[in-house]
């Protein structure tokens, strides 16, 4: 009987790992590519979560611009941003807490955006306001 209630306590800790179910990223790369996708599947809620709370609420306010933008696209255009590949064009460490993600997709492949990684508290977070 105890050997099933740890069970069960360690089942639930390891589903209440993050707030949202997402687990949080092991590198900078990996912060970029569930950021990105999240983005490209239009899901506000998981990139927020890749996302860096900064105190002027200044990520916040380009997500949300970024979030009206894809909602006014025709659902034509959402299905392929959702089917489309992230290309990767240069991801250049800055310092040891900070990357330079450099990126375009399959859909749109002639666009590049350039976003910053940053290693805050032993979490790797996406901080638009360096957008390039």
């Amino acid at each position: 009987m105890k050997k099933g209630w740890v069970y069960l306590l360690l089942v639930a800790a390891l589903a209440c790992n993050s707030e949202a179910g997402y687990k949080k990223a092991e590198d900078a790369q990996e912060a970029a590519r569930e950021f990105i996708r999240a983005c490209l599947d239009g899901n506000t809620d998981k990139a927020t979560f890749y996302m860096f709370k900064d105190s002027a609420d200044a990520n916040t306010m380009l997500l949300n611009k970024w979030k009206t933008d894809y909602d006014k696209r025709p659902n034509e255009e959402k299905v392929a941003l959702k089917n489309a590949n992230i290309i990767v064009i240069t991801s250049a460490n800055v310092n040891d807490s900070t990357v330079d993600y450099t990126f375009s997709n399959t859909f749109r492949n002639t666009d590049t955006t350039t976003i910053r990684i940053l290693r805050l508290n032993k979490e790797w977070l996406v901080d638009l306001e360096h957008l390039h």
